[in-house]
C-alpha cells in the first residue's frame, strides 16, 4: 500500500471525530462556567453577611460612644433596655432617650427595620456595659444546621 492511499483511507476512518471532541470540550467548559457563576453568587452573599456584621459592630460602638459622653446617666441605667428597629421609642427631651431613638433608627437603616432587628443595652453602676444586637442574616443563605439569626455582643467599660 502506498503512502497516498494509506492517508486517504486514514482520513475516511477518522471523519467526524473532530466534531465530537469540540462538543465534549464545550460541555467541559460549560460546567466550568457554571461553577464560576455559583462561586461568584456565594461570594456576593457572604460579602453581604460580612457587611451586616460590620454595621452591627459599628452600631455597638456608636451607642457606647454616646453613653461615654453622658456617663452619669449611663451608669444610672437610663440607657438600659431593649429596642426593636421596627418600633423605635419616641425621642424624648432627655439626652438618653434622644440617643436611644437615634441608635434605634440607625439599626433600622443599616440592618433592616424589622422586629427581628433588636438592640439591648445593659450597663452596671460601675460602668461595665454589654451591648447586644440581633438581626436577620438570611440574605447570606443558611447552611444545614446554621441559623439566619445573628448576634453581635460587645462588652466594654465606660
Amino acid at each position: 500500500m502506498n503512502r497516498a492511499s494509506y492517508m486517504q483511507q486514514n482520513r475516511r476512518s477518522q471523519s467526524g471525530i473532530g466534531m465530537i471532541e469540540v462538543l465534549i470540550t464545550l460541555l467541559v467548559i460549560s460546567f466550568g462556567f457554571l461553577g464560576i457563576a455559583a462561586l461568584q453568587a456565594r461570594a456576593l452573599s457572604t460579602n453581604n453577611s460580612s457587611a451586616a456584621r460590620t454595621m452591627a459592630t459599628i452600631s455597638t460602638y456608636s451607642i457606647l460612644d454616646a453613653m461615654r459622653a453622658d456617663i452619669l446617666n449611663a451608669k444610672n441605667g437610663l440607657y438600659n433596655g431593649t429596642v426593636a428597629a421596627d418600633n423605635c421609642p419616641a425621642a424624648g427631651a432627655s439626652l438618653p432617650s434622644a440617643q436611644i431613638y437615634t441608635w434605634c433608627e440607625q439599626l433600622g437603616q443599616s440592618l433592616s427595620a424589622t422586629a427581628s432587628t433588636t438592640g439591648v443595652i445593659n450597663c452596671t453602676t460601675t460602668g461595665d456595659c454589654t451591648i447586644t444586637i440581633q438581626f436577620d442574616d438570611s440574605r447570606a443563605g443558611t447552611d444545614a444546621g446554621s441559623s439566619a439569626s445573628q448576634q453581635v455582643i460587645t462588652m466594654a467599660e465606660l
